[in-house]
């Protein structure tokens, strides 16, 4: 009984290794949690599927977030800087219609899926959006990381 113990703790362990190739190395990974009012003219967008919002407070992600309603109670919210290179002047992105396009390089992103839409074919890697958790209670969409 012992050994199955053992063995079985030694499996979960060498299973739940983390390599983190997946994480952005451009993006730090920012904790906060930040409410939305739908009431306030400020998201009233949010109340409209396919309407995104841009998040600018400070105290949200590196560069603020992006947040729209996709269904009927679905939110999705990303982070606001580009996730293809280092925060700089210009990677601070802007809303087109359902995406939203950096600047710096004019990638585009989806609002829908994160994904990026003009991903170019010379062999180097490039990053989603940063996605951030959005959870509606009632009038409010609550987003946080």
């Amino acid at each position: 009984m012992k050994r199955v113990f053992i063995f079985i703790t030694l499996l979960f362990t060498v299973s739940c290794s983390n390599d983190g190739s997946n994480r952005n190395p451009f993006l730090q990974e920012v904790g906060f949690n930040f409410e939305l009012n739908l009431n306030l003219p400020l998201y009233s967008n949010l109340n409209t599927i396919g309407n995104p919002v841009y998040v600018g407070n400070p105290s949200v992600g590196t560069r603020g977030a992006f947040v729209m309603r996709t269904g009927p109670d679905t939110f999705f919210a990303f982070e606001a800087s580009c996730p293809n290179h280092a925060p700089n002047s210009c990677s601070t992105m802007t809303i087109e219609g359902q995406e939203v396009v950096c600047s710096c390089e004019d990638y585009r992103y989806s609002l829908f899926t994160g994904q990026q839409l003009n991903r170019p074919d010379d062999g180097n890697r490039y990053y989603d959006l940063l996605f951030y958790r959005a959870t509606q209670n009632g009038n409010s969409v609550f987003i946080s990381n």
